[in-house]
């Protein structure tokens, strides 16, 4: 006698499954993909965890525009490596940083500044500016 199903139905036909007929196509199966997904027992698992069961949902902005960001604070704390870089460049006792050769598009105001700076960008928080300005330095939008 057999010990598993691998050897129980070599040489069969069918392997347990019926006719030749059966196990056939999608029908057998109960459609293709979520086909009968409000009406099959086995996709109630799919409702059950909240899953999208039918049709579309939400929506996909496609005008929205990715905007980058770096707070002020890190900038003031990575200047020596900008500076080694020759992406920042000292002008008197202040340091001049264009946010566009790094990819910035908005400086935000978190962290603290203890260099003069010069940020040119392309936009500012109102907390930045003030924290910049703070330190005798000067925003520039581009």
């Amino acid at each position: 006698m057999p010990t598993n199903k691998r050897s129980k139905y070599r040489g069969s036909r069918t392997c347990g499954g019926g006719t030749h007929k059966n196990r056939r196509g999608a029908g057998n199966r109960g459609g293709r993909g979520r086909a009968g997904i409000n009406a099959h027992h086995f996709v109630k698992w799919y409702k059950e965890m909240g899953g999208p069961v039918f049709g579309k949902d939400g929506f996909s902005n496609s005008s929205q525009i990715t905007v980058t960001v770096m707070d002020v604070g890190n900038i003031d704390q990575i200047v020596p490596s900008l500076l080694a870089q020759g992406i920042a460049k000292v002008d008197g006792d202040a340091i001049v940083i264009n946010t566009a050769d790094m990819g910035i598009n908005k400086v935000l105001g978190s962290g603290k500044v203890t260099k003069k700076l010069n940020i040119s960008s392309l936009a500012f928080s109102e907390v930045a500016k003030v924290k910049i300005e703070k330190m005798g330095g000067k925003t520039q939008i581009v």
